[in-house]
């Protein structure tokens, strides 16, 4: 069997890892506020559940997109399985909230893995008249994991300890652990390029976005001048120029610079990080706008905020196809165009409006996001040669994961700010109906910051040309 004829039952474990991975993110952050009881800590505390995940997984994607380069997709995937099999058993029985972030830490470097391997994986078995559609279908499950995320991890704390959101990736990480040494013997790129790792690249990565992802979402509670956010910026800097004189230097590098001279890499890896920023200043204040001035309830918010991933589930697999066939710029255009205009149409938004008018508006963003994530993916993927695919796929969700970091400190920082000033220090755990007006002018300044960004997105994708 060769590898075009085994190329769907591959794409379906890439599949079962992507929505693993997926899934447990949305389903572990319902759960933390039962964590948070049953360990009887604070959420100071807690919220390192999910940043150091954040952090682990960022900083990661990268060394690991280029260690299956250099040893081959197999070891590294089917290692990742491994290891965030293992870090689910451990979160499963952590005794304590400590205990239950050192396991986090661990799940975190398998899902790294796992990531940083999925698009390469695709891209190495499908010909390239299929890679958007399988890119696309690949949209479609992300999207499938964060829209079944919230359900079923509402039926399983109905019904079971939260320990039980951890526990159920074990039979699944351990079935498609031996799939992947059984499937991808024979898969190109199998053996790797045998070249050393740029270990001293890969510290220098690790520090420098540990410590930019540290800054931006700790920068509303530390503050812009405090001494924390200073020298955690300066650590990110100094990381940042030895990563680059390094990479000038090393006769391997963890990142080749040279693939930045590649138009069709380099511009979509910066339009992708632009659209996540503008994607998730909505995903994160919206759940604000309507539990505070509108006073939706849980589920009714839960509702509203589903409408953008399903545009995911359903448009990603007809825009990589369409890509295919058109290329990727016009599509990509549309797309961030869309998210600009639902930035926009959402500045107008005001808590007397009935829900279908806020409906559409964020109905315009997820399809913004479903017309431009595949196409962008498959022109990274294809601009880059098969030795670098590794890298190409890592550096791809490393840009994803920065831009969505950016996207909700821009809005937490401008939003905080903006409040804070109108109400003369008063903030959201002091909100009154009184606050409604401040609310919605800090509100309408955070979309008109996200719409910008989606705009000078739209600038770089035209800015690619042509395929």
């Amino acid at each position: 069997m060769t590898m075009y004829d085994k190329k769907w039952q591959i794409f379906s474990l890439v599949a079962v890892s992507i929505f693993m991975s997926t899934l447990d993110s949305s389903i572990v952050n319902v759960a933390l506020p039962f964590i948070m009881q049953d360990m009887a800590t604070d959420i100071s505390t807690i919220q390192w559940v999910v940043l150091i995940y954040l952090l682990t997984v960022s900083s990661l994607l990268l060394t690991f997109g280029r260690l299956s380069d250099i040893k081959g997709r197999r070891p590294i995937y089917v290692a990742g399985f491994m290891v965030f099999t293992l870090g689910s058993f451990f979160c499963g029985m952590a005794p304590s909230a400590i205990f239950l972030v050192m396991a986090r830490v661990i799940q975190g470097v398998g899902a790294s893995m796992l990531m940083a391997c999925s698009p390469a994986l695709i891209v190495d078995v499908f010909e390239k008249e299929q890679r958007g559609r399988a890119l696309g279908m690949m949209g479609a499950v992300v999207a499938a994991g964060l829209t079944l995320g919230p359900v079923a991890g509402g039926l399983i704390l109905e019904y079971a300890s939260w320990r039980t959101v951890f526990y159920i990736n074990i039979p699944i990480g351990i079935a498609a652990t031996f799939a992947g040494i059984r499937m991808l013997k024979t898969i190109p790129g199998g053996r790797g390029s045998g070249e050393p790792l740029d270990l001293l690249g890969s510290l220098m990565m690790i520090i420098g976005l540990s410590s930019l992802i540290l800054c931006l979402t700790q920068v509303t509670i530390w503050g812009i001048f405090s001494l924390k956010f200073v020298g955690c910026l300066l650590v990110c800097c100094f990381a940042g120029m030895g990563f680059a004189a390094n990479a000038g230097r090393s006769a391997h590098p963890l990142f080749d610079p040279g693939l930045l001279r590649i138009r069709l890499f380099a511009l979509p890896l910066a339009a992708s990080a632009l659209l996540f920023a503008a994607l998730f200043i909505i995903v994160f204040m919206m759940p604000f706008y309507l539990t505070y001035p509108c006073g939706f309830s849980p589920a009714r918010t839960g509702g509203v905020m589903i409408v953008p991933f399903l545009f995911l589930l359903f448009v990603s697999p007809v825009s990589g196809a369409m890509s295919d066939r058109f290329g990727s710029r016009v599509l990509c255009f549309s797309g961030m165009l869309l998210m600009g205009i639902s930035l926009l149409s959402l500045m107008s938004v005001s808590p007397e409006m009935e829900t279908k008018a806020i409906l559409w508006r964020v109905a315009l963003a997820g399809m913004g996001t479903a017309l431009f994530v595949s196409p962008n993916n498959t022109a990274i993927m294809g601009a880059v040669p098969m030795n670098s695919r590794g890298t190409a796929s890592g550096a791809s969700a490393t840009a994803r994961n920065l831009g969505m970091v950016m996207g909700v400190a821009l809005a937490g920082t401008l939003f905080t700010t903006s409040f804070t000033q109108l109400t003369q220090g008063a903030g959201l755990d002091h909100y009154t109906p009184a606050m409604a007006p401040y609310f919605m002018i800090s509100f309408q300044r955070v979309m008109a910051a996200g719409a910008l960004i989606a705009f000078f997105g739209a600038a770089i994708t035209l800015a690619r040309g042509k395929e």
